[in-house]
Parts: structure tokens; sequence; C-alpha cells
């Protein structure tokens, strides 16, 4: 990803690498009992079926409770702030092959102190009926299908160790993931924030051509008003992501997740893509709009209620769950 004219790997394709050689996971099989999803609308395990770390460290927490386990998890979110956090990521073979059922739940603790949690991940699904699946999707052999979010408890700012605890039966693996360093955002707006205006281009100011503003084939019907003309009087869904160019490989499924729900909700609120590079060219840097919001990585969403205030910020995937409950909380 590149940011402020300066290219450099995105968070997720930093992390993956890392992932590969030292963090490793099993997949979980069978069902349980599940608790109402942390966000969207897909199921998570119940925190009942994971182990309470009555004050002990991640380290005593894995050693007692599991054995290393033989998967990757990688994580899609690097901005966190004091706080409850959305904390989405990926489960794969080391050959990189999607896990889509796995049960897992996250633990956070400051280094050498007593572990937080669990908290459960929802399995969420990245699929979209078949007409609004693009070319770019469908084409991508590497886009996954499914994606895991956990609302995780961060209270302070600072280094926040991770560890991923899978169920197996009656039986745990664990990985440790990356740390989460509080506090960083780098100036990312926040929920609760003012939107920061930016012009976004229009189907009419590159005379119909959508392929100089949008890289999706085919192209979005996300292009019909600019942001600065609707920020503030509506609910906007503002998308930054980039399907062709994209280094963490979910921008074609998530544009396509938001095409779904705009042809089913666009009369409640306006759905503006805005692409990451300058003329869809990966070597001339990040567009302004992106530099604008201080973007470190893609895709970002923005859910923007219609008195221009952040409702939903998301870093990475989502699926169409996680986008109608962010506008239900917006256009109610």
């Amino acid at each position: 990803m590149a940011r402020n004219g300066r290219n450099h790997p995105s968070p997720l394709r930093r992390t993956l690498a890392g992932l590969v050689a030292a963090a490793l996971l099993l997949p979980a099989c069978g069902s349980s009992d599940e608790d109402e999803a942390p966000t969207g609308q897909a199921a998570a395990p119940a925190a009942s079926e994971f182990p309470a770390p009555e004050g002990r460290t991640l380290e005593e927490l894995a050693a007692e409770e599991g054995t290393e386990s033989t998967l990757v998890a990688s994580p899609s979110s690097s901005v966190f702030e004091p706080g409850e956090n959305r904390f989405g990521f990926g489960v794969f073979t080391v050959e990189r092959e999607p896990v889509a059922d796995a049960e897992v739940a996250i633990y956070a603790a400051r280094p050498g102190k007593p572990a937080r949690g669990p908290f459960p991940a929802a399995a969420e699904s990245l699929a979209v009926d078949a007409p609004y699946q693009s070319v770019s999707t469908a084409s991508d052999p590497d886009a996954p299908d499914t994606l895991y979010a956990a609302n995780v408890d961060l209270p302070g700012d600072g280094e926040w160790r991770l560890l991923a605890l899978f169920r197996d039966g009656d039986s745990y693996t664990y990985s440790a993931l990356p740390s989460a360093v509080v506090g960083m955002g780098g100036g990312v707006p926040r929920e609760g924030e003012k939107a920061p205006v930016i012009h976004t281009q229009t189907a009419e100011d590159v005379g119909g051509d959508l392929t100089k503003i949008d890289t999706r084939q085919p192209p979005s019907t996300q292009h019909e008003a600019d942001f600065a003309d609707v920020v503030g009087k509506e609910p906007v869904v503002l998308l930054f992501a980039t399907p062709a160019l994209c280094q963490s490989r979910v921008c074609g499924p998530v544009v396509d997740i938001a095409e779904q729900v705009k042809s089913e909700r666009d009369d409640e609120a306006v759905f503006i893509l805005q692409e990451i590079y300058e003329d869809n060219n990966f070597d001339k840097g990040v567009r302004p709009q992106v530099a604008e919001y201080k973007l470190p990585s893609e895709p970002w969403l923005f859910v923007v209620d219609e008195n221009g205030k952040i409702s939903t910020a998301i870093e990475g995937a989502f699926s169409e769950g996680e986008l109608n409950a962010a506008l239900d909380e917006v256009v109610g």
C-alpha cells in the first residue's frame, strides 16, 4: 500500500508473510451452541466453550490448555484504539488455502500480565449472489470467501499481545498473533468523529468512462455522487478499495458486497467507491482522498450518518451482514 506518495507493503501483506513462518492454527470441527453474533449477522461460538484465563498469562494459557497448531491466522486489522475493537482475520493452511469452519476465540494481554478473554470470533461470509459477483473477484483464485471477526476489548494504549485459541471437540490448539499496538492509528478518522470532507469523482467528471475511477470489472455503480455534496445531508457508505490492485485480496469481494447491499438499500444511503491509486497506477502513489484519510491499508469502510459523523469504520474485509448492521445504525 502506498501512503503519502511512498509505496510500502500493506499491513495485511506484511502480517501474512510473518505468520506463515511463525504462527500456525488447527481448524476446528463440529458444532456448538452459539452466542449472539458480535458483528453483522454471522454466528459466533459461545464464550463458555473456551477456557477462562483465571489470572493466567497468554503463555500459561497456551501451555496448559492446548498444543501448537498447524494452520495460519492472518489479521486484517492494524489500527486499534482503547476500548472495544473489531479484530478481523483470516484462517489459512500453510498452502494458503482458506479455512471456513473454525471455532476460535481471541485472548489479549499486556506483556507478562494476566490475559483477557475469551473473545469469540464469528465466521463472516464474503459471498454475494451471482449477479453481483464481479469478473475481478471470480477470476481471482486468491480471493477469500470467509473472514473471522471478534470484538476484542483493549483498555489502554500500548502493546497488547494476542493469542488465538481454536476448539476441536474437547481439545484446543493455539497460535500467537502479531501484537496489537493501541493508540497508533496515525490519524485515521475514528467512529464518532466528523468525516473529513473530500471530493470524489463521479461518472460525469470522467465523461462516463468509469474505468478511470474504478478498477472493478465491470465498474461498480457507486459513482453517482460527490461525497462533498452529500455528506452531512444524508447517510453515506464511503468505501476505499481497489479491486484490481488490492494487496490484501479482499477489495473485490467487499466492493461486490457493497454493490449487492446498494441494490437493496439504494434509497436509504448514498454509496461511494473511492479508488486507492492515482490514475489506477500503483507506482504513482495514493490518490489525495486516501492521503486525506491517512489510510495505512486497504480496503476501508466508513458509514457516515446524516450529520456527517462516522458511525462505523472497518479496516479490511467485511460481510453483507456487517454492512447491513452498520447501515441500520444510521437509517433507523
